[in-house]
């Protein structure tokens, strides 16, 4: 019997509600697929600080470096806002990816057939629509230096530096290409290249080592046309290519092509270590502990933590499997609601997921 081990952080907001459901399917899919996951549960993010002070403590680092992979639910909450920056939960998000040294984020976007009337496009648009944002995640303007505020002449100036190094460029481009080998072979490689020196650098090298795989169509966008596009014909798309800003903001946009964020999953990867595996939605503080919130996106993460960082691809599949089989009857949470549906709770959702598995 196979036997993993899981670190867990739930975190803020709506992430013990929707960690409880994966908690549940994982006990669930474990038994059915005869093998063993040890869960350990550590503090990370406002929680964190609470107790700490900080939002990502030591032993929290020691449990993931030691872990097979990392389940985050979500993090931050606006009462944080008012500390140093050094400190405050998004902060302790940026040094986990750091310490795990996750570079490439991977977010599938994929129009579920029984959520088609949930999104706020036209059917004729989204209706196929199966992208994956490739998203570089440990260099750009959030890691960048100098950066800060000062003062100057009684006025105060803000900066921050986005960079890359062509070796940054060169690993999470490689990603995309492997990806992309499994898919339709079409990279779209997505800058700001007419305005930006790095993102020059970065249109260059990607075209250097995307020339080297004949098989793979590569296409540039710049991202302002890309926002435009995804939300005029997002079918174009296969794999989007990106930097750790722009594929910030595209994969959020990308998930609302879904109806609601709360329906997207994505995987933060390394070339060697546990991967982390998180909801792309943030943590609704406005609806924590109102059994509100949608455990599907969790749950889906869960799956893809199953297939990618532990190779329990039928476990990941039956995961995905009863999640259809549950939105077709009808079952929404509240964030999902149309004409005809059965709104339910958070938890709700959850029995009923891990009643069709």
């Amino acid at each position: 019997m196979n036997q993993y081990n899981i670190v867990l952080l739930s975190g803020d907001g709506i992430g013990a509600e929707i960690s409880e459901v994966s908690v549940n399917i994982l006990k669930k899919i474990s038994n059915k697929f005869n093998f063993d996951i040890t869960i350990n549960e550590e503090l990370f993010g406002g929680v964190a600080i609470d107790q700490f002070g900080v939002p990502l403590p030591d032993q929290t680092i020691k449990s993931c470096k030691e872990s097979d992979a990392v389940l985050l639910a979500c993090v931050g909450d606006t009462k944080y806002d008012s500390l140093e920056r050094s400190v405050r939960p998004e902060t302790g998000l940026l040094k986990l990816r750091a310490e795990l040294n996750l570079f490439a984020n991977i977010r599938p976007v994929k129009i579920r057939k029984s959520l088609i009337n949930s999104s706020s496009l036209k059917k004729e648009i989204i209706e196929g629509v199966d992208l994956i944002v490739v998203r570089e995640l440990t260099g750009g303007i959030y890691f960048g230096e100098p950066r800060g505020i000062i003062k100057s002449n009684d006025e105060q100036k803000g900066f921050n530096t986005m960079s890359y190094k062509s070796s940054e460029i060169k690993r999470i481009t490689e990603v995309a290409i492997e990806i992309a080998k499994k898919r339709s072979k079409n990279i779209c490689s997505v800058d700001k290249a007419n305005v930006l020196e790095v993102s020059q650098l970065w249109r260059d090298s990607v075209k250097e080592i995307i020339n080297q795989h004949p098989e793979i169509n590569l296409s540039n966008m710049y991202v302002d046309n890309a926002a435009m596009q995804l939300v005029k014909s997002p079918k174009q798309f296969d794999v989007i290519l990106t930097n750790n800003l722009f594929g910030d903001i595209l994969s959020d946009l990308s998930a609302m092509l879904t109806g609601s964020i709360g329906m997207l999953p994505s995987a933060s990867l390394n070339n060697y270590g546990p991967g982390l595996f998180e909801p792309v939605h943030g943590s609704a503080p406005d609806i924590a502990g109102q059994n509100k919130a949608n455990p599907i996106a969790m749950a889906l993460s869960t799956a893809m933590m199953l297939k990618i960082g532990l190779n329990e691809s039928q476990a990941a599949d039956n995961i995905e499997l009863a999640i259809d089989k549950v939105l077709s009857q009808g079952f929404r949470t509240v964030d999902l609601e149309d004409e005809g549906s059965i709104v339910i709770s958070c938890s709700e959702m959850g029995e009923r997921i891990i009643n069709e598995i």
